[in-house]
């Protein structure tokens, strides 16, 4: 059977492989420490919950229009005025299954064949997985440890070319953690409108910035960046609410417009319980995110200090999100137990094979020689964790 080309080209993940063996050793009743998981440990709030239940005994569980209910519209405008000092108009925001159907809606709607996207490395996975499905060409700016993983303006000017379409921008940044400053962000809007590229500014993980660190969205720079720029956000990070599946998104009405009919004909409406559900979130009490992020705060401090307290591995502070992106490229070329270590992707499956701890391999993330370790597990977890990392490389030669 011939299948068709746009799922021909999507690269299987790296880390599938990694999973199915971490899932055979619990089945085999090994305790397996997972440092993989995107997602918060916490519980949803209860007032969120609590809305959810109220929607299911008023029978709220019916197609709702297609682009999101008026009042969910309404409660991201609000948030996007509150938070962001943001002002849009309801026929700008659309409301969908999640932040990566927000994403794919606007490639989708976006992109054609052969138009170039330019992706700083880093990325999360799916960025040029959907670029490659709306047969887009990702074009990578590679960044390094010493820059805090972040692109300059300079490298962005060189990236682009008369095909240049979109700039994906994910500030706070999975895998790295790495948030953008006001400075940073306008030297690259710069860059931007002279050459009016369109930017998808990924904020999924807005509310987690730790030292103080003044969280900026891009759109916010300016009317002409705003005239550039989808904002992408949604609840699941913030609110821990990852299986409500309510993104939404931020934009020209146009493109908006577009996304919507690609919408109704791909899932129609997002969930109605969770869309009442998020309302509660983005207008409720806020206390349960500064709860969430205070303690993920204090598991990024536990985990980097020990991630750098082990020989050979160095970890800069990430400033955001819920991950630390340590380097273990210097244990490449070397030895565990008679085996050679070729990569970072060896590596993982060398402590998954001997020690069950899990961890992703930074070429997933096109960053090869680095792990992704997410700290959004209990301080008891990220300690063992670390101790067994610790145990593992001592015995590599």
């Amino acid at each position: 059977m011939k299948l068709a080309k746009r799922v021909t080209v999507i690269e299987p993940s790296a880390t599938l492989a990694l999973m199915a063996k971490a899932k055979a050793l619990k089945n085999e009743g090994k305790k397996v420490l997972e440092f993989q998981v995107g997602e918060p440990d916490f519980d949803t709030p209860d007032h969120v919950k609590q809305e959810g239940i109220k929607a299911i005994e008023e029978n709220f569980t019916h197609y709702t229009p297609n682009a999101g209910t008026l009042e969910i519209k309404k409660a991201v405008i609000e948030k996007l005025k509150r938070d962001n000092n943001l002002t849009y108009e309801l026929n700008e925001v659309m409301v969908s299954n999640g932040g990566k159907h927000c994403l794919f809606n606007a490639t989708m709607a976006l992109v054609d064949t052969g138009d170039e996207v330019i992706i700083p490395a880093p990325y999360w996975v799916t960025y040029p997985e959907c670029v490659k499905i709306a047969d887009g060409v990702p074009v990578f700016i590679e960044t390094t440890s010493e820059n805090d993983f972040k692109i300059t303006p300079e490298q962005l000017e060189k990236a682009i070319t008369d095909k240049t379409k979109v700039l994906i921008l994910c500030s706070p940044s999975n895998p790295t953690g790495s948030v953008y400053t006001k400075e940073e962000l306008e030297a690259l809007a710069e860059v931007v409108v002279k050459h009016q590229i369109i930017v998808f500014a990924d904020e999924m993980y807005e509310k987690l910035v730790y030292d103080d660190l003044e969280f900026v969205s891009f759109a916010s720079l300016g009317e002409e960046v705003k005239k550039l720029t989808l904002t992408f956000n949604g609840v699941s990070k913030a609110y821990a609410m990852t299986g409500w599946r309510i993104g939404y998104v931020a934009g020209d009405k146009e493109i908006i417009k577009a996304m919507d009919s690609l919408q109704s004909h791909a899932t129609s409406c997002p969930n109605s319980i969770a869309q009442k559900a998020s309302v509660a979130a983005l207008l409720g009490s806020q206390e349960p995110l500064e709860e969430m992020r205070k303690e993920f705060d204090e598991r990024r401090k536990l985990m980097v200090g020990a991630l750098n307290d082990i020989p050979g591995i160095s970890c800069r502070i990430p400033k955001g999100a819920f991950y630390a992106f340590p380097d273990i490229s210097g244990f490449i070329g070397k030895t565990y137990k008679g085996e050679k270590i070729n990569s970072d992707s060896d590596f993982a499956r060398l402590l998954l094979e001997n020690y069950y701890v899990v961890a992703v391999p930074g070429s997933s993330f096109g960053a090869p020689g680095f792990l992704r370790f997410s700290y959004a597990t209990s301080r008891e977890i990220i300690q063992e964790g670390m101790e067994l990392l610790k145990k593992f490389v001592s015995e590599i030669e």
